[in-house]
C-alpha cells in the first residue's frame, strides 16, 4: 500500500451480511466520515466499499479496515453505533482496537484455504464494473479472441482438467468439444444457477460478489463452442444475487462488453436472466432447460443430449456457476498453472458450504484433495461444543455420509465416490454423535420425495415407498425385513430412475446402512434410537450422575418442563415435556437421555 493510497474498508454485503445490517453499517460509516472530515484529518480519502460474501457468514457484518499502518484488519459482529468508534481510534488515532478484532479463528479459516473462484468474493465490489477491470477483468475473453482460435481454448480447458462442478464431475473442455463439434449455426451457453441443495450457498455467493466474472466465463465459452447466446438460469429465491447480476449485465450492454461485436473484437454475445421457480429438479439440465422454453420443469430421456439436441432443439452446453467461475483463471494464468492444483483426477479448488455440528459454518474454497477431516478440524476448528464427530453427508441431500472412521477420504470427486458418497454441488453437513443416520436418511429422503417431478415410476413410487420404511423405523414399528427391502430398493431406484434426481436419491439410505447399519438394528430389534433423537423411542429422564447442575436445561426449555435451583439435580416433568429436544441439545454433558 503506498503513501499516498486510499483508507480502505470494506464491508460484507452478501446475503447474510445484509440480514445482519451491513447497509446501515455503510451509511453510518459514510456519515461519519464526511460528518467528520476524516479525510481532511488524516490526509487521505477513505473509501467505503461495499464486497461480497467473506465465507464465515454467522460472524456478520465483517469490516476490513486496511491502513498503511496496520495493513488489513478485520472486525466481526459490527453494529451501526459501533461505527463512530472505529473511525476515531483506527482511522484518525491509527490504533488497532484488540478486542473488538476477530477472533484468531478468523484468521485461520481465512488462511488454511486457497482462493481462487472466490478471490474477488469479499475483495472487490460487485456492483462496480470499474473494481472488476482493475482485476484483470476482461482480459481473459481479450486474450481468447485475440491470441487464441476457439480449438485452442478448449485445449486449453482440457489441459487444466477442468471437472465440472455442478456435480457430475464431467471434464468442462470434452464437454466444450461435443457441443462444438454439433452442426448449426444456433447454439446456447447456459449457466445453472439453480442452487437447490439444503444449506448450499456458493453459487449464490459468487454471483452475489463478482459477477461480472461469470459474464466473462460465459463469454468464453461462447467462442468456444460457437454460440452468441445464453441464458443464466438463477433461482427467484435469490434475489440479491439476481439484482447485481442484471446490474451487471446491464452495464456490460452499455459499455459494449455484450452485444454485438464485443469490445470491438468482432465477437457478438448477447445474456440474459432466466429466473426458476424454485423446484429442485430443474438443477438436471434436461429440465432446466424445459424450464427456460416455458413447459413443466422434467427432465427429458438422453440421448440426444443437449451437446447435440438441447434448448430449443438447438446445441447447447450447460455449466455451473462455479465452473464458469474458473475459466478466466485458467485462460490468464494458463492451463499448466491450474493443473498443479488439486489431485490427479480432480484439479483446482473446490468451493463447500459446510454447515451443521462444526464451530465455524460458512463457505471454504479448498484445494482438492484436502482430506475430509482437516476441513472439519483445521479450516472449520471442529465440532461445536466439543463432542465426538460421527459423520458427514457429502455431496447435498443425494449425496452419502462418510463415518469418522475414513474422515481421512480426499475431497474428490473418485475417493468420494468410493467412499459412498458424492462432491455434488459442494454441501458437506457435519453431525456429531447426538445425529440419528436413521432419521437424517428419512430427512434427505423426504427433500427428494417432494422434489420428485414424478415422471418416472422408480422414483415417483420408489422414493414414496422408502420414506414410508424409514419413518416406521424412526417411530419404532420397523421389521426385521426392512433393512435388506431398503437396500434392494435403493439399488433397483438408483438403476431405473430417469435422471439424477432417482438415480442419487437412495445414496443417504445405501450409506446409512453401510455405515452405521447398527443404529438401524438397535431401532427396529431393540426399539431405540441410540443417538437419543427419534422422539417416539424416548423415555426422557436427567441421569444425576452426569448432570452438572448448572441450569442450561432450564434455559433451553420452551415449556417450563424443568425442574432446577442453584446446587441441584435438574428434574424434567414429564407430563409438560413435549419432546422437542431443546433440553438436550442444550446440555453439553449428555445428562438428557
Amino acid at each position: 500500500m503506498s503513501e499516498n493510497a486510499a483508507i480502505k474498508i470494506l464491508i460484507c454485503q452478501g446475503t447474510g451480511g445484509v440480514s445482519m445490517g451491513a447497509k446501515e453499517v455503510e451509511a453510518e460509516f459514510t456519515r461519519v466520515i464526511n460528518e467528520k472530515g476524516v479525510n481532511a484529518t488524516v490526509g487521505k480519502r477513505c473509501d467505503v466499499i461495499k464486497t461480497g460474501c467473506r465465507g464465515l457468514c454467522a460472524n456478520d457484518v465483517l469490516v476490513d479496515i486496511i491502513t498503511e499502518e496496520h495493513g488489513r484488519i478485520t472486525y466481526d459482529f459490527v453494529k451501526p453505533e459501533e461505527v463512530e468508534m472505529l473511525v476515531d481510534e483506527h482511522i484518525v488515532n491509527k490504533t488497532v482496537l484488540e478486542k473488538r478484532k476477530a477472533k484468531p479463528y478468523y484468521n485461520t479459516f481465512v488462511d488454511q484455504q486457497m482462493r481462487v473462484v472466490m478471490t474477488g468474493c469479499g475483495q472487490i465490489n460487485p456492483e462496480k464494473l470499474d473494481a472488476y477491470l482493475e482485476e484483470d477483468g476482461f482480459k481473459a475473453i481479450e486474450q481468447c479472441v485475440k491470441k487464441m482460435n476457439p480449438a485452442s481454448v478448449i485445449d486449453e480447458v482440457k489441459k487444466a482438467g477442468l471437472r465440472g462442478r455442478g456435480g457430475g464431475g464431467v471434464p468442462t473442455g470434452m464437454k466444450w468439444s461435443f457441443c462444438a463439434a454439433s452442426p448449426g449455426h444456433h447454439k446456447y451457453i447456459i449457466c445453472n444457477a439453480d442452487e437447490g441443495d439444503p444449506g448450499a450457498f456458493m453459487d449464490r455467493s459468487i454471483l452475489e460478489g463478482d459477477p461480472y466474472c461469470i459474464i466473462e466465463g460465459m463469454m468464453i465459452a461462447g467462442f468456444a463452442i460457437g454460440a452468441t447466446a445464453g441464458y443464466v438460469y438463477v433461482r427467484a429465491e435469490y434475489p440479491l444475487a439476481i439484482e447485481r447480476l442484471q446490474m451487471a449485465l446491464d452495464v456490460c450492454y452499455e459499455k459494449g462488453y455484450l452485444g454485438t461485436n464485443v469490445m470491438g473484437l468482432g465477437f457478438d454475445f448477447n445474456l440474459r436472466i432466466k429466473k426458476g421457480a424454485g423446484a429442485f429438479v430443474c438443477g438436471e439440465e434436461t429440465a432446466l432447460m424445459a424450464s427456460i422454453e416455458g413447459e413443466r420443469g422434467m427432465p427429458r430421456p438422453r440421448p440426444p443430449f443437449p451437446a447435440v439436441k438441447g434448448l430449443w432443439a438447438k446445441p447447447t452446453n450447460i455449466n455451473n456457476v462455479e465452473t464458469f467461475a474458473n475459466v478466466r483463471h485458467i485462460i490468464l494464468r494458463g492451463a499448466e498453472w491450474y493443473a498443479s492444483l488439486g489431485t490427479e483426477t480432480t484439479k483446482g479448488t473446490k468451493i463447500f458450504a459446510v454447515t451443521g455440528k462444526v464451530k465455524h459454518t460458512g463457505l471454504v474454497e479448498v484445494p482438492a484433495g484436502m482430506t475430509v477431516s482437516d476441513v472439519i478440524y483445521k479450516v472449520c476448528g471442529g465440532i461445536a461444543n466439543n463432542r465426538k464427530f460421527k459423520a458427514v453427508q457429502a455431496g447435498g441431500p443425494s449425496g452419502g455420509c462418510i463415518p469418522a472412521e475414513i474422515l481421512d477420504t480426499p475431497v474428490d470427486y473418485d475417493s468420494l465416490i468410493k467412499a459412498g458418497a458424492m462432491m455434488g454441488s459442494g454441501g458437506l453437513v457435519v453431525m456429531d454423535e447426538t445425529t440419528c443416520m436413521v432419521d437424517v436418511a428419512r430427512f434427505f429422503l423426504n427433500f427428494t420425495r417432494d422434489e420428485s417431478c414424478g415422471k418416472c415410476v422408480p422414483c415417483r413410487i420408489g422414493l414414496k415407498a422408502m420414506l414410508d420404511i424409514l419413518e416406521r423405523i424412526t417411530e419404532g414399528r420397523g421389521q426385521a425385513s426392512d433393512i435388506e427391502t431398503l437396500l434392494e430398493m435403493g439399488t433397483t431406484i438408483k438403476k431405473a430412475s430417469l435422471c439424477g434426481l432417482g438415480q442419487t436419491a437412495p445414496n443417504p439410505i445405501l450409506s446409512t446402512i453401510k455405515y452405521f447399519r447398527h443404529e438401524y438394528e438397535a431401532h427396529i430389534l431393540d426399539k431405540r434410537c441410540p443417538s437419543n433423537c427419534c422422539k417416539e423411542l424416548l423415555l426422557w429422564q436427567v441421569v444425576e450422575e452426569k448432570c452438572v447442575k448448572c441450569g442450561a436445561c432450564l434455559k433451553a426449555c420452551p415449556v417450563d418442563a424443568i425442574k432446577w435451583e442453584k446446587g441441584q439435580v435438574a428434574e424434567l416433568i414429564k407430563e409438560k415435556c413435549t419432546k422437542c429436544k431443546s433440553c438436550y441439545d442444550a446440555c453439553r454433558f449428555m445428562a438428557i437421555e
